[in-house]
């Protein structure tokens, strides 16, 4: 007998400990719900359904097994709960029920509605009464609702248990992941004044690929050739943006170019990367535990991954001290890696590796920390969110070297807006700018030619 029918078992005997009968029939011992001309609504019954369920069913012997048997097992326990509480339910009512309480069994409660739409990017709870999301660029309220605060912070703590996470009043900000590697972040009360936040950046389970991202020409093919030349001669290529800008959704399409038979080592707060590659260990960061203890900085994972014989190394997001060894493990012999940061410039991205190093609390002299920078750093991909909604990579620049205190950049590449069109989405063109990058002469030594005149200045593509 498997758990699953051990579990349903426990719960035929618990309906009618006499025996006799099929499963459906043993569970429709009358429980006294009334029906809606007994003045029960639709989430009280949802509630009573879903709590007699749990009373009865044994989730302990079937939460680890996994597919579609599972839902349908126990659609079949619900549909019956169903007819014997109130059978007067219409059709579609009925249907709305049933999957309503699986998904709060089964799934994330009210947010699996949201969670199965491929059309939302991110979405953000702002109390059990306001969820929002963003569809295309744009943000609209939905009519998703939750119970309760502790109906929403019950959902929390599935998503944040899920991955090892805790959130409580001793440490009420989280962040976590969903399965398909969703960005997700909480804040509960006392920080959160109007009740708990969810904010969830969705990650689709077929990342998006080159072809996917020249179509909605986020960049032209004249940049992506550049792009990927420099991944494939092993440059060393930081990714600067603001947040929702397409920054990790980037840093994947790049990845995708790096060789198969490459050690690659990612290092991420929540880890959201996917790599198509076969040869890669993930690393996570880690939070302290209720006593203040045993957290794993980004920092201490960067260190460790110098050990772990890497030829790349990937960093979700610098924020913090662990700069500094970014920047000396590219230039110890471990080119190719990339990274990124929140910047609305590429020169405003050399700033802040700047500000990150000092907060580390490294007495360096800024001509030290600008020559650590310019040597290790060979191109930085500016990507940004324009009004309206679109993604765009808005300048490709090289980083070349110093002259007295400052560190020389030339744009290659770059995105020019021109307006804002009727329906308040901006709209321009992508130029090249004339200049010649100086590690062309690298990428040639490496295998990799590039056609002679991409680099002619012109106009590349209108919106």
């Amino acid at each position: 007998m498997s758990r699953l029918q051990m579990g349903i078992s426990k719960l035929n005997s618990l309906s009618n400990p006499g025996g006799g009968g099929t499963a459906a029939s043993r569970l429709s011992a009358p429980s006294g719900l009334a029906g809606p001309s007994g003045g029960k609504n639709f989430e009280d019954l949802k509630r009573q359904i879903h709590a007699k369920l749990v009373e009865r069913l044994d989730f302990t012997r079937v939460r680890d097994l996994s597919g579609d048997a599972m839902r349908r097992d126990i659609r079949r326990v619900i549909e019956h709960l169903c007819d014997t509480e109130n059978p007067l339910l219409n059709r579609i009512e009925r249907e709305k029920l049933i999957e309503e309480v699986l998904d709060e069994t089964l799934g994330f409660g009210p947010l699996e509605v949201l969670l199965k739409d491929p059309t939302v990017s991110d979405i953000l709870v702002n109390g059990p009464l306001k969820v929002y999301v963003e569809r295309r660029g744009k943000l609209e309220r939905t009519e998703v609702r939750f119970r309760d605060n502790d109906h929403l912070l019950q959902i929390i703590d599935r998503i944040v248990s899920k991955v090892g996470r805790r959130v409580d009043e001793t440490s009420p900000m989280v962040d976590a992941r969903l399965p398909d590697g969703s960005r997700v972040n909480a804040v509960i009360p006392p920080i959160s004044l109007d009740g708990p936040s969810l904010s969830i950046r969705r990650f689709g389970a077929n990342p998006l690929k080159l072809e996917d991202l020249l179509n909605y020409k986020a960049f032209t093919p004249e940049m992506a050739m550049l792009m990927e030349a420099c991944i494939k001669a092993r440059l060393n290529v930081l990714i600067s943006g603001g947040t929702g800008c397409g920054k990790t959704t980037l840093l994947n399409t790049l990845s995708s170019f790096i060789p198969g038979d490459e050690r690659v080592v990612t290092i991420e707060d929540a880890a959201e990367l996917q790599l198509q590659q076969d040869h890669v260990v993930r690393l996570e960061t880690r939070p302290p535990n209720i006593e203040g203890k045993g957290a794993v900085s980004c920092r201490d994972c960067v260190r460790n991954a110098l050990r772990m014989r890497p030829e790349r190394i990937i960093i979700g997001e610098v924020r913090g001290a662990e700069a500094l060894d970014m920047l000396q493990a590219m230039n110890t012999g471990h080119g190719g890696s990339l990274a990124t940061l929140h910047a609305n410039t590429p020169r405003e991205a050399l700033t802040r590796l700047e500000t990150m190093i000092m907060m580390g609390g490294f007495e360096l002299p800024i001509k030290a920390m600008r020559s650590q920078v310019s040597s290790a750093i060979d191109l930085i991909i500016q990507a940004n969110r324009l009004q309206g909604g679109p993604r765009k990579i808005t300048s490709i620049t090289e980083v070349m070297n110093m002259e007295q205190d400052i560190i020389i950049m030339q744009e290659v590449f770059r995105y020019k807006q021109l307006g804002v069109d009727q329906n308040g989405r901006a709209y321009g063109q992508f130029e090249a700018t004339g200049v010649r990058p100086t590690f062309i002469n690298r990428l040639e030594a490496k295998g990799v030619k590039l056609p002679s005149n991409m680099f002619a200045e012109r106009t590349l593509m209108r919106d």
